[in-house]
């Protein structure tokens, strides 16, 4: 529950009020009492008691015309027989009241934020094992991958980083669930719109750096890009960045000018691999020791150590990061299955240039014989990625590329495959269907020599087509229908 009165001034403190606009009037206060006992941006999911938010791009008049709520916050006013709570920044005011409505979850729950191009996921999943072994299994998770608000139970995430509303009420559920920790991963969209206004993380880790998610509908340049993910910088109590990533020294000057406790890790700083081989890897630094994972790659084992100094920051002991690194399990993240003649199926959702550059680099460096690749790229947003798939893939002459659908959303995934074959001189496959795309693959396989990789979708049980999301059987299981060729 929150009344109409203290709605107004916390927007009003955030000097996000304008008025209220009522019957052709305009009112700095509202005389009457008014308590709302929901809040809502989805007409659906209204009553006569609700505080609704009219955001977005494409919010029609029409959709206030029969809706029912008590009043609707908005940066316009409608002229509809329904009050209005005018403000500047309709998103900002959502995330404020959000908070206030459920009782500032946030404060109640220890909370570490990952941002960065590639990683967050596996480092999220990190996260979470440690954790766990710090507090006996009481950590929430927020992925892209997937959602658990209690630990056990977990959900497909709708976006890498919630809506402010529909984040403060899974934290109010974790806590609820007996939750003492949450690990998120935060995108730059979370910043550019809001998602996370108002929020103070209790660490910030920002894993690394480049071109990604740059287009129209996303943001149009990688400076964009880049400062929207610093922000969380600014919204941490303490930070963790990588001295490696491109861009460091603007990250390094605000750390020291801002004065935010900090740890980082990389080749040049005091906590650093020293020794790498396979799953197994030694640091040195304020996490130093001998460590093992279940995934293949360096740059895994760069997630692992940033996780690692992030929850120590939290109070894990180096039992409980060793433990929880050996123990993590990431969905989709090189997922591993064997074909009976003995070949590697890799399963990733290496979506972007670097992330397939370095999944590329592990697998070569593990498989002499035939090395096989199905991927595709997502319609209507990151349309930077199709050139970066393509100079990976004519980087990589050995790769036997099978292109296909990959969330094409409104455009035709033909012209989006044919645009990253456009990057490299060789001829490359084509083939709509991904499951038929991967069937083939695998049968081009013949021993252990041999490997799939299989990039993109990772977990995802969907296809995005025409802005709605359809079945798809999934590439695990698309795999396991056809690993017995010989």
């Amino acid at each position: 529950m929150i009344r109409l009165e203290q709605v107004i001034e916390i927007l009003k403190k955030d000097n996000n009020f304008r008025e209220i606009s009522s019957a052709g009037e305009y009112y700095f206060n509202w005389p009457k009492e008014v308590n709302f006992d929901q809040l809502s941006y989805d007409s659906r999911k209204s009553t006569e008691n609700t505080l609704f938010f009219a955001k977005g791009l494409n919010f029609k008049k029409e959709y206030l015309t029969d809706l029912e709520a008590a009043f609707y916050v908005s940066e316009f006013d409608y002229e509809v027989a329904l009050p209005a709570i005018i403000v500047t920044d309709v998103k900002r005011a959502m995330a404020l009241i959000a908070a206030s409505f459920y009782d500032f979850p946030q404060n109640k729950l220890k909370t570490l934020a990952l941002t960065g191009t590639k990683g967050k996921t596996t480092s999220a999943y990190f996260a979470k094992a440690i954790l766990d072994k710090m507090n006996g299994g009481k950590t929430a998770l927020l992925s892209t991958a997937q959602t658990t608000l209690d630990g056990k139970n977990y959900f497909k995430s709708e976006l890498t980083t919630p809506e402010s509303l529909d984040l403060l009420e899974m934290m109010a559920k974790a806590l609820t669930n007996g939750m003492t920790h949450l690990v998120m991963e935060v995108s730059s969209q979370a910043y550019k719109t809001e998602r996370v206004y108002g929020l103070t993380f209790d660490v910030g880790v920002f894993l690394n750096i480049s071109p990604d998610h740059i287009g129209p509908v996303e943001h149009p340049t990688l400076e964009d890009y880049f400062y929207c993910k610093r922000q969380l910088l600014k919204n941490s109590r303490y930070f963790v960045a990588n001295s490696e990533m491109n861009h460091f020294a603007i990250i390094k000057e605000e750390l020291k000018e801002r004065k935010i406790p900090h740890a980082f890790y990389g080749a040049d700083s005091e906590n650093k691999i020293i020794e790498s081989k396979g799953l197994h890897f030694v640091t040195d630094g304020s996490v130093s020791g001998a460590f093992d994972i279940r995934l293949l790659g360096r740059f895994n084992q760069e997630n692992a150590l940033a996780t690692a100094l992030a929850t120590k920051a939290l109070g894990a002991s180096l039992e409980n990061i060793h433990d929880g690194l050996a123990l993590a399990v990431v969905p989709g993240r090189m997922e591993l299955l064997t074909a009976k003649n003995g070949a590697h199926i890799y399963i990733d959702y290496a979506h972007n240039g670097l992330s397939l550059e370095n999944l590329v680099e592990v697998v070569e460096e593990h498989h002499a014989g035939q090395l096989v690749l199905v991927l595709g790229s997502t319609g209507n947003k990151g349309e930077s990625r199709r050139k970066d798939f393509g100079q990976v893939i004519e980087k990589h002459p050995r790769l036997d590329v099978i292109l296909t659908t990959d969330d094409s959303n409104r455009e035709d995934p033909k012209i989006i495959a044919d645009e990253i074959a456009s990057f490299v001189s060789r001829t490359l496959d084509f083939e709509l269907d991904r499951e038929l795309a991967i069937k083939k693959a695998v049968s081009k396989t013949k021993s252990t020599d041999d490997a799939v990789i299989i990039a993109g979708k990772g977990t995802d049980m969907f296809q995005l087509k025409d802005g709605k999301r359809q079945p798809y059987i999934g590439d695990t299981a698309a795999s396991q229908k056809n690993i017995y060729f010989t």
